[in-house]
């Protein structure tokens, strides 16, 4: 009876995928693989996007569907994290700079688009896509076209227009992953960052449970039954772009300061397409999603992202790591988006 219950809430699929990912850590020892460094590598990969899967919910929870507009958060991110350097601010400092710049650019950009899907109910993600890519192709132009002068981030000594990757080295690189990081052997545990990962989980699930977010979930739930007993259905919707577009905002720097460089340009492209099966994988829906369901199919997805490459390189005694990544990557974000994800309140 109790493995019934724990298959019917946790999922075939989500079962299926979390026994391969643990048959990939049991077969790593016997083609040479090291458990420890791949599984700091998964906890390393998890922190780095749990953020950007994180800023799912509030949308999902309105009904405005998954939030493939996501690269408008990253792009105020990047905006507040290039301010933040132009400025020279450094350490803890620094990275609380970037925070503070990207989200009031989010929550003004947040705003704005969120007046756009309440004007085509219906088709939220069809928008939200071109949304995300033309902000993307926009952003093409301005980098080359915003007047920076730090000589870190533009081209060449003099030059103009910014650089296609900018290191945050000697800035803001591992502010949180290496604050009070935990090493055994060569297994290493970013504590900081899951700490900060919490925080926002907290934060985002407490900001759930006021007035404003049970009026969010009602929207989401059931928009006539919510405008009926008074709720502003229009205004729950924008405030719920908004909070999804701060958060991909704060997602993209906690993912930089791990990574070590912002990528510009084309860098946001498809990074909502990650963000979008890691949630659909951890067993949310096109209209109710939970911070268990982020926290799962982030590790689920950033799992087998890392361990399927190592496991397989080895095993064929050859370095095909970038085209077995984009594979099983590719793999994972069309099974979500082909699965059934519309589910009954």
């Amino acid at each position: 009876m109790f493995i019934k219950k724990f298959i019917d809430a946790a999922g075939w699929p989500r079962i299926i995928i979390a026994l391969f990912l643990l048959s990939l850590f049991a077969t790593a020892p016997f083609v040479g693989v090291l458990v420890s460094t791949s599984l700091s590598n998964t906890l390393e990969r998890f922190g780095m996007n749990g953020v950007l899967v994180l800023a799912m919910v509030p949308m999902v929870q309105t009904g405005c569907g998954l939030n493939f507009g996501l690269p408008l958060g990253i792009i105020a991110g990047l905006l507040g994290a290039t301010l933040s350097i132009e400025l020279g601010v450094r350490g803890v400092v620094g990275f609380a700079a970037a925070v503070g710049l990207a989200a009031p650019i989010a929550a003004v950009l947040g705003y704005f688009y969120g007046h756009l899907l309440n004007r085509v109910k219906g088709s939220e993600m069809m928008i939200a896509t071109y949304v995300g890519f033309s902000s993307v192709a926009f952003m093409c132009i301005a980098w080359l076209l915003l007047p920076y002068k730090s000589p870190t981030m533009i081209w060449g000594y003099g030059g103009s227009g910014l650089r296609t990757t900018i290191s945050v080295s000697g800035y803001w690189q591992h502010i949180l992953s290496g604050l009070m990081a935990v090493k055994v052997g060569h297994l290493a545990i970013p504590t900081g960052m899951f700490l900060f990962l919490a925080a926002m989980c907290f934060l985002v699930w407490f900001f759930m449970k006021t007035k404003t977010g049970t009026a969010m979930t009602a929207v989401g739930s059931n928009p006539e039954f919510a405008r009926a007993s008074g709720v502003d259905v229009d205004r729950m919707r924008i405030v719920s772009v908004v909070l999804s577009t701060i958060l991909g905002a704060v997602g993209i720097l906690v993912y930089s300061q791990s990574f070590g460089f912002l990528q510009l340009y084309t860098g946001p492209f498809y990074m909502a397409l990650p963000a979008v099966a890691s949630i659909l994988l951890g067993g949310a829906s096109v209209n109710k999603a939970t911070i268990w369901n982020v926290l799962v199919g982030t590790f689920l997805f950033q799992g087998v992202l890392t361990m399927t490459p190592a496991v397989i390189n080895n095993i064929l005694q050859t370095d095909m790591s970038e085209v077995i990544r984009i594979i099983v990557s590719n793999g994972m974000i069309l099974y979500a988006l082909t699965r059934k994800v519309q589910v009954k309140r």
